[in-house]
């Protein structure tokens, strides 16, 4: 048996919350999660540049792929921190981020992800824990394209950076209180 025939299957997650620098922020400290990539996605445009995904005419959302493994962090868990660090009820914004590439998005890889999602919005929505509705997207995943190299770890290289400890911090601080049991050691 080699060593990969013992490594458990992965599992990815397709996911956008505004600007895609917070989300990975959050995932990167995730006990469970093997990697974090920002990028586009939901588009028509191939490609694409991170200004013309700025315009808001490209169709694409920022987002991050999070391939996790299923046995350490349930998709479910990782649903929970996405919805839990970000504001669900804000059509294509987040904050002062405003235009469709800032849009909640859950990008489903198969039918059965899209259930599982709906289901998991459904059950937010039973609890009332938001007071306004939920605007969160269910989209069929589409090509994600790896944004540029100077969006990678993003906070990690700049946690000083204003927009980093003013919009960045207080999502990863909520992380860690919230979802302490999934802290990376």
């Amino acid at each position: 048996m080699t060593d990969t025939a013992l490594q458990p299957p992965l599992q990815t997650a397709i996911l956008a919350s505004g600007c895609f620098w917070c989300t990975e922020a959050v995932f990167q400290n995730a006990r469970g999660v093997h990697s974090v990539q920002s990028g586009y996605i939901g588009g028509q445009v191939p490609s694409p540049t991170y200004e013309q995904v700025c315009t808001g005419k490209t169709g694409h959302a920022e987002g991050v792929r999070v391939t996790f493994d299923p046995s350490v962090i349930p998709y479910a868990d990782v649903l929970g921190i996405f919805f839990a660090t970000h504001d669900p009820t804000q059509l294509n914004r987040q904050g002062h981020d405003i235009g469709t590439q800032y849009r909640s998005a859950v990008f489903y890889q198969s039918e059965a992800e899209k259930a599982q999602v709906q289901a998991f919005i459904d059950g937010l929505r039973t609890q009332g824990l938001y007071e306004r509705e939920i605007v969160t997207t269910l989209e069929a995943a589409s090509h994600f394209y790896v944004a540029e190299a100077y969006h990678q770890n993003y906070f990690a290289t700049h946690p000083t950076q204003p927009y980093c400890l003013a919009v960045i911090t207080p999502k990863v601080v909520k992380f860690r209180k919230s979802y302490s049991q999934y802290l990376a050691s």
